[in-house]
């Protein structure tokens, strides 16, 4: 007889992926989704330390199931992810309803884990596992029917940004085989998927550590041959990796989605060796611009942090003027969030934090005013859209412009996984409303 499992996912894309693979390894195991945790035999948390407000969050939601094992002692509860890495053993001492924990280099053994479990055995297992075993354990997805996917083609992180935790709980950078790459996308576009997202903390350093291993642009360019694959995205780009090859990329791969997510995090030198991010504000400014004149279509979005340590109201206006010369399509804002362990934990944070929120709360009026400006220039403009299923609007479907724009409109299922020409009528702020053409036709390029 089946047993059920409820999932849930807290973060980045990383930990979306992380999470296909959970679920596939409990389907193997019999395990069966449920919506309800009320109706679970294993309930498992996917959880991010990237924010202190994400920390957070995952204690409460793990408090919601205190009752649920009271009721039902036999009910196993479970944390993985990046919180579950850095509190390891503390997370069984703290919540003792919890069964085990898992780290970011051990969801392979989550099996074992759960089956010890039923035995009631506590386990934390957050070791970080040499080059070599995780080069033998880096998933492949199964398709489910799903028209986009991603993949993952690096692990880790070498930057050590002063304040990100990622590399201390992500390990160390270390890139797939591209073959394997490959290999995954080509059955992926045999299976049905015409969008595919190339995964790391850092992508374009992919191959950088492996004698003899594709450049990023390379691997691009190989993807790119792939039959049936109709659009190519890639997430996330460091600006101090974005080399000329890449650049020139974005200008030669007509299936190469013209949107770049590049985070700044700030526009001012001071704070940006304090963030030890590796670059200049006019060394990003002038990849901008040759990315600009590669493909003038480019639409970028970035991240920005507010309230770094020491940062003056000078350098936050920096920031500001970086925003306005770039017109960044969307920004990912963040109030600095301390976090243990990380280089910038030791720096003094002097900014109060209503001025930290007064701050951002300008940054946020800025960065709309551009944001919607860009996104209205798209009504009335017919634009390219890779269909990816139904709405929950009846008689509607949804896709993706080139831009990573979603946009709904009335049509018939029969066009899902086909690239359509539909006319922009409406732009919101998050999305757009469309229209078709009295007679549709494929589009084979994704313009």
């Amino acid at each position: 007889m089946s047993k059920f499992f409820y999932l849930e996912t807290f973060g980045c894309q990383m930990n979306v992926v992380d999470s296909e693979q959970i679920v596939d390894l409990l389907q193997a195991g019999g395990y069966r989704p449920v919506e309800d945790p009320e109706n679970a035999d294993l309930i498992l948390l996917n959880t991010c330390s990237v924010r202190d407000k994400a920390e957070r969050k995952v204690y409460g939601h793990l408090g919601r199931f205190k009752p649920l094992k009271q009721r039902r002692p036999d009910l196993i509860i479970g944390v993985g992810g990046c919180v579950a890495q850095q509190e390891g053993e503390r997370l069984l001492q703290k919540l003792p309803f919890v069964d085990l924990v898992f780290g970011t280099h051990n969801i392979h053994r989550l099996p074992e884990m759960v089956a010890g479990a039923q035995r009631r055995d506590r386990r934390a297992e957050t070791q970080f596992l040499d080059r070599e075993t995780r080069k033998n354990l880096f998933p492949e997805r199964s398709t489910d029917g799903n028209i986009t996917r991603f993949v993952t083609i690096m692990q880790g992180c070498d930057n050590f940004c002063s304040y990100c935790i990622v590399p201390h709980v992500r390990g160390r950078e270390i890139s797939r085989p591209s073959a394997d790459i490959l290999d995954e996308v080509r059955e992926m576009a045999d299976r049905g998927v015409r969008e595919v997202t190339l995964l790391g903390q850092n992508v374009n350093s992919y191959g950088a550590n492996e004698p003899g291993e594709l450049s990023f642009a390379q691997l691009l360019h190989e993807v790119h041959e792939v039959e049936g694959i109709e659009r190519i995205r890639f997430t996330t780009s460091h600006p101090k990796d974005l080399s000329d090859d890449l650049i020139r990329c974005f200008g030669e791969l007509p299936k190469l989605a013209t949107h770049l997510h590049l985070p700044v995090q700030c526009g001012s030198d001071a704070v940006l060796e304090k963030m030890n991010r590796g670059y200049t504000r006019e060394e990003y400014l002038d990849k901008v611009q040759r990315l600009k004149e590669a493909c003038p279509d480019i639409r970028l979005t970035s991240d920005i942090i507010v309230g770094f340590p020491g940062e003056t109201e000078e350098q936050f206006e920096q920031t500001l003027t970086l925003m306005e010369k770039v017109r960044f399509a969307d920004v990912f804002s963040f109030l600095y969030s301390r976090r243990e362990g990380t280089a910038a934990a030791d720096l003094e944070e002097s900014l109060p934090p209503q001025r930290k929120q007064e701050r951002f709360d300008r940054l946020l009026t800025l960065q709309q005013a551009i944001s919607t400006g860009i996104w209205q220039q798209d009504v009335g403009q017919t634009l390219p859209v890779l269909v990816e299923g139904e709405s929950r609007q009846k008689g509607e479907l949804f896709g993706r412009t080139t831009w990573n724009r979603i946009v709904h409109f009335e049509a018939d299922s029969s066009l899902i996984g086909r690239i359509v020409p539909v006319r922009v009528i409406a732009s919101m702020k998050n999305s757009q409303r469309g229209e078709l053409p009295a007679s549709v036709e494929p589009m084979r390029r994704t313009g």
